[in-house]
């Protein structure tokens, strides 16, 4: 098969959960352990740093990429979903996989997957490690998918486990209820191996607390290592100070050129892993100006896309893949303080699954709706989205494609009015997609 025919193998054959949902979950590790039995255990060949949470993986994980990159490390980085190319998932120094290793992997492991049927997500995340350990990387970031003690990644072992935060997502899957998602995500916290809790949440404390106590591992939360002692929004991003309270670093400055105000969290985050890193592994030699470069020059060296990104300014419009209930609240909050009053026209689609109707009463009250439907098999129809709007005042159209009902935003926004385009990673994508390819 060439790349044209592995990519569509890739999509349309193997069970995916973007595409079907529920019908792609598998609820053990048995097919990708066989799986990496019959590659030799690439996951043993390489050291790792492993990261789950509700939000804020994809943004800590880059930010991390970028810091070891710095530091002249060459860094794999495995991440998901993916915007514009399937490519974008499996990285090494900010470059992604090459369309002929991908080839590679599918063509000479086709016997296997024809008998195992593994999923989209567990076939793409063997392959990730199979690349790194090809491309003999000196550390990995791996992003979990969805949870984290049954998610597929979570074969490898790493030498320090993250957990972001924990928010109402996946319920059907992970659990109704934070302690039972925090369970859930606790189980990539392994034995005798450091783990960091980003934000210290009173309904789920207790839970990795038990966990880490279990593996004999340590257990620390960030608010024990720095807090901010000054953090400042600039244009496009954050100027930031910190405070060290434990592990010190030596003092610095950081500019992080993403404007997102969860953005805040996920830099406390990304610098508390560093340190708690650093303390526990001192071979490894990260500089303050290997830090300070690896913020600020985060996006240029790993490629992050969709996280409060501008895609013009008259009028201003925003992508942003805000979709469950923390991460909405937060965005529609710094919409509302950037619109500064000013009428916000909103590209909106949503996946079947979504509590909608929280979205909608996290909204900015000026709002003008471009409704529309992600291009995935779980995108909720146009017209069933509509009917949650009470009494659709604010409905401007319903349209077929994201891309149409930006079009028809466009038309409608003052160059003073602001445009965001949001409600699903895949609306964001979609757009990206038809932008940028």
């Amino acid at each position: 098969m060439n790349y044209a025919e592995v990519e569509s193998f890739l999509f349309s054959s193997l069970p995916m959960f973007q595409r079907i949902g529920a019908a792609a979950y598998k609820a053990d590790l048995s097919t990708t352990l066989d799986f990496c039995a019959h590659l030799n255990q690439p996951q043993d060949q390489f050291p790792c740093i492993h990261i789950a949470g509700t939000n804020g993986k994809g943004s800590v994980s880059h930010t991390l990429a970028s810091v070891f990159m710095s530091a002249g490390y060459t860094t794999g980085l495995f991440t998901s979903p993916h915007l514009i190319s399937y490519t974008e998932r499996i990285k090494v120094n900010g470059k992604e996989i090459n369309q002929e290793a991908v080839v590679q992997f599918v063509n000479e492991n086709k016997e296997f997957i024809d008998q195992a049927k593994p999923s989209f997500f567990e076939m793409t995340a063997v392959m990730a490690i199979w690349y790194f350990a090809r491309q003999k990387v000196d550390i990995a970031i791996i992003e979990t998918g969805m949870g984290g003690r049954l998610d597929s990644t979570n074969v490898v072992k790493p030498k320090l486990s993250i957990i972001t935060n924990i928010g109402l997502d996946h319920t059907e899957f992970l659990g109704p209820d934070l302690p039972s998602i925090a369970a859930e995500k606790a189980g990539i916290i392994k034995p005798n191996t450091p783990v960091l809790i980003g934000l210290r949440q009173k309904e789920t404390e207790a839970v990795f607390i038990k966990k880490a106590k279990e593996e004999k591992a340590i257990l620390i939360f960030a608010d024990q290592l720095l807090a901010w002692e000054s953090a400042q929004q600039i244009h496009q991003g954050w100027k930031l100070s910190p405070s060290f309270l434990t592990y010190p670093l030596e003092q610095m400055d950081l500019v992080f050129p993403l404007a997102g105000w969860y953005q805040k969290e996920n830099t406390a985050t990304v610098l508390a892993a560093i340190q708690l890193f650093l303390h526990t592994y001192p071979e490894w030699n990260i500089s303050t100006e290997a830090i300070q470069e690896g913020f600020e020059q985060m996006v240029r060296q790993t490629g992050l896309r969709g996280r409060w990104e501008v895609l013009g300014t008259e009028p201003l419009t925003i992508a942003d893949t805000a979709h469950n209930p923390p991460g909405w609240k937060l965005a529609m909050e710094q919409l509302t303080h950037v619109a500064n009053g000013q009428p916000i026209h909103m590209v909106f689609g949503v996946v079947q699954g979504k509590d909608v109707e929280s979205m909608i009463q996290a909204m900015p009250s000026n709002l003008k709706l471009h409704l529309t439907c992600p291009e995935v098999a779980r995108g909720m129809p146009v017209q069933e989205l509509f009917s949650k709007f009470p009494g659709n005042q604010s409905v401007i159209g319903q349209f077929d494609t994201a891309w149409d009902a930006y079009q028809n935003a466009l038309n409608h926004a003052a160059s003073t009015d602001v445009i965001y385009i949001g409600g699903s990673t895949f609306i964001v994508a979609d757009i990206m997609k038809k932008m940028f390819s």
